[in-house]
């Protein structure tokens, strides 16, 4: 693709927990003998065929990233933003890669995405937030529209005016917003699905309407679905076949095309 052609790039990469997502009945195990060939020729073995799996693990994580982040930074449009979605474990790592890539001048915002569900530990703090680091192309030429973003209510409503509270207010660096309900019909079973709000706020700030966005860890789609609601062009990536099947699945009826590239 041709140097500057993105608007927008959302990376949510696997967090390198050192477990395997999936989502179903199945079990994913690494084995000599497996008929699936992932990241640096691991085979997996797949028990049963329902699991939406990968093995969140990889001997050299930064290895594998920054060649990515790398790519990121060439296809950005001189107004344009990156947007890289990690956890805790890794994120501050990240902080100083980008720092050296794009420049700490270019660094925009930390976004914390706070929620509250799921097992709560009780020999530490438990975790409940991931993190979004922004940095932009150009410090002096990026696009925000703060106007574009969808309001959210006042946690202290009785202190500002009614007429504040009817219009909400503009969201923080502070993101306070519920996961993909396990039971909700925004669900597709994939294991590390975000929610669409989350994505579409990204991309209504740092977007315009025809706008081309990418994310070269496509997983369940929601860039995408974020992308047609708001009528930006988009470009989802994917080596996994399971990711694949979500995509198309959840695409069915949309203008989308898909095209089969090498997997590795």
């Amino acid at each position: 693709m041709p140097d500057g052609c993105a608007q927008l790039i959302y990376i949510d990469p696997p967090f390198n927990t050192g477990r395997v997502q999936q989502r179903g009945t199945s079990v994913t195990t690494r084995t000599d003998a497996g008929n699936r060939v992932g990241f640096k020729g691991q085979r997996y073995e797949i028990v049963r065929e329902t699991v939406l799996s990968y093995d969140d693990e990889f001997a050299d994580y930064w290895g594998f990233l920054e060649p990515r982040l790398e790519e990121a930074w060439r296809l950005l449009s001189e107004t344009g933003t990156l947007y890289l979605h990690l956890d805790y474990r890794e994120a501050h790592y990240a902080k100083v890669l980008l720092d050296a890539l794009f420049g700490r001048d270019c660094f925009l915002n930390e976004i914390i995405w706070a929620y509250d569900y799921g097992g709560k530990a009780k020999n530490r703090w438990p975790a409940k937030h991931d993190t979004i680091l922004v940095y932009v192309k150009d410090p002096k030429k990026f696009y925000f529209n703060s106007d574009a973003v969808d309001r959210e209510p006042y946690m202290a409503p009785g202190l500002v005016t009614p007429e504040k509270v009817a219009k909400g207010k503009l969201p923080t660096d502070v993101w306070w917003h519920t996961i993909v309900s396990p039971t909700g019909k925004e669900k597709t079973g994939y294991p590390t699905q975000k929610p669409l709000g989350i994505l579409r706020r990204i991309i209504q700030a740092s977007s315009a309407e025809g706008d081309l966005v990418m994310d070269f860890f496509g997983g369940s789609g929601t860039t995408g679905a974020a992308a047609i609601e708001l009528n930006r062009r988009f470009v989802l990536m994917d080596q996994n076949p399971e990711a694949i099947a979500v995509m198309r699945e959840r695409f069915a009826g949309a203008s989308v095309d898909f095209i089969d590239g090498p997997t590795a």
